[in-house]
């Protein structure tokens, strides 16, 4: 039981409390910020260095952190941008 980060919260550490307006617009409007997972969005990671290669195994070690779920598909070319 974790609870009662404040007074007089029932239940709710983690929930976001209320999110709408009062008797106005009487609903929650579209387009409202609220927490949750991005998408499945391609990323772009810039700057990182290749460490070294093995081409028997297929391995490139980089430097750097590499965006995404492990197992999932990277591609690694060469710089667009001029350095």
């Amino acid at each position: 039981k974790s609870y009662r980060r404040t007074h007089g919260s029932h239940k709710n550490e983690r929930r976001p409390g209320s999110v709408g307006a009062c008797a106005t617009p009487s609903r929650i409007l579209k387009g409202k910020r609220m927490a949750g997972r991005m998408g499945h969005v391609t990323n772009t990671a810039l700057n990182l260095t290749i460490v070294s290669s093995d081409v028997e195994n297929g391995v490139l070690a980089i430097k750097g952190a590499i965006p995404g779920p492990k197992g999932s598909i990277v591609l690694v070319r060469s710089a667009v941008k001029g350095a």
